[in-house]
């Protein structure tokens, strides 16, 4: 499974890295996010709990969470359940109107002969609108600030 999701915004890089790579704030700024909690340290950066919920559904997911300061990019591995192994990669790239924000989901699932079910339902039905929630959002924080 390979997803993508992209919105601009009105902003420089710096500051939407600034704001979105803070994932203490994600809950208050972001009504689909139920909670986030650090769980202690990973190789590359903290393991984080994380919850939000799709149409009232709840989901929860532990990822492997770091940023790449250098090139203003946030990394997540999710580490259990459906979505084991799944990277996701936020990055931000510059435009002449502001940021490029981008979320790529990439996954290989566990058990490929039922990928055409899974696919459907963990890319598109939570993931596409989960993240185009957060996009969304997060736009509508950084441009009205």
């Amino acid at each position: 499974m390979h997803t993508g999701n992209s919105i601009q915004i009105r902003a420089p890089r710096e500051k939407i890295f600034a704001l979105v790579s803070n994932l203490d704030r994600w809950p208050e700024l972001l009504p689909h996010y139920r909670s986030i909690q650090t769980l202690g340290p990973g190789e590359k950066g903290s393991i984080v709990h994380m919850a939000a919920s799709r149409s009232g559904i709840p989901i929860s997911w532990i990822s492997e969470y770091w940023t790449d300061e250098r090139t203003l990019e946030l990394h997540f591995l999710h580490l259990r359940k459906w979505t084991k192994g799944m990277k996701v990669v936020w990055t931000l790239t510059p435009t002449r109107d502001g940021t490029r924000v981008e979320i790529i989901h990439d996954m290989k699932f566990r058990i490929p002969f039922l990928a055409w079910l899974a696919e459907p339902i963990i890319g598109g039905f939570f993931i596409e609108n989960i993240a185009n929630k957060t996009l969304a959002t997060f736009k509508t924080h950084l441009e009205q600030a």
